[in-house]
């Protein structure tokens, strides 16, 4: 198998096209008080053809709680529910590490509609 220079091993455009990445809207954020490392949980709008979707975000360091709504965010929309203590994630948020490793959101530059994938 081929790597990159990073030692991550390639793969194919096709491996891509399967991570089915969507920008969405924060349109709430809550305290996490239950998670075991600091957390919020988020609801995602992520227009008509995916719906509101749940996920819980290490952010805390980086990210107010009052700043996150009205955010637009990109998130893995298509990996299955996973169940974090009381809450149940339902798509991973992403985000890139800060200088001290510490998670900060990605998405776009400026507004865009909901629910565009990611290429």
């Amino acid at each position: 198998m081929d790597h990159t220079s990073s030692g991550t091993p390639q793969i194919a455009f096709g491996d891509f096209l399967k991570v089915d990445i969507r920008v969405g809207r924060i349109v709430a954020a809550e305290p996490f008080p239950e998670a075991r490392k600091p957390a919020f949980k988020l609801t995602i709008d992520f227009g008509p053809e995916i719906g509101t979707k749940r996920s819980s975000a290490q952010i805390t360091v980086n990210h107010a709680l009052d700043d996150l709504v009205g955010r637009q965010v990109l998130a893995v929309v298509n990996f299955p529910p996973r169940q974090i203590g009381p809450f149940m994630s339902e798509v991973l948020t992403l985000g890139v590490p800060d200088g001290d490793g510490e998670v900060m959101l990605i998405g776009p530059d400026r507004d865009v509609p909901v629910g565009g994938r990611l290429y």
